[in-house]
């Protein structure tokens, strides 16, 4: 007995429902039906579903997401870059692109290795962050 913790009669996903047992007068202890284990097991598992997709709890991601954006947009305001003219150059990039034809593929990849220039580097930084965390 002292093997089982405090959660050890509660339905887990990796194990099936225990099966029902029929009452007799000796059964102290009632089992809910199996309907209800399938409710339950539902319930969590779509629970654990959505923190998996979320990749933690929906609160805490909304909080974090909160303070990141805020910060981001600090950033962005003190760069004096508002959210429209950031539309306004997404809309501006693909019509150049839409208007220059095949002149546009040119035009892509230097944007992409413009922004290569930046975004390896720091990839290449965490990554080696990462690992040396890791072994830690």
């Amino acid at each position: 007995m002292a093997d089982q913790g405090p959660f050890a009669n509660w339905p887990h996903l990796d194990k099936p429902p225990r099966p029902e047992r029929s009452e007799t007068a000796h059964d102290v202890l009632l089992l809910p039906s199996s309907d209800k284990i399938s409710q339950e097991t539902n319930q969590m598992a779509s629970n654990n579903t959505l923190e998996n997709f979320l990749g933690g709890s929906p609160l805490n991601i909304l909080a974090r997401l909160f303070v990141i954006s805020l910060v981001v947009g600090a950033l962005l305001m003190w760069l004096e870059l508002r959210p429209i003219d950031i539309f306004r150059g997404v809309q501006a990039f693909f019509d150049r692109i839409y208007q220059l034809g095949f002149g546009a593929v040119r035009e892509l990849v230097s944007y992409v290795l413009a922004g290569a220039i930046f975004v390896v580097p720091a990839w290449l930084v965490l990554r080696l962050v990462n690992v040396g965390a890791s072994k830690r």
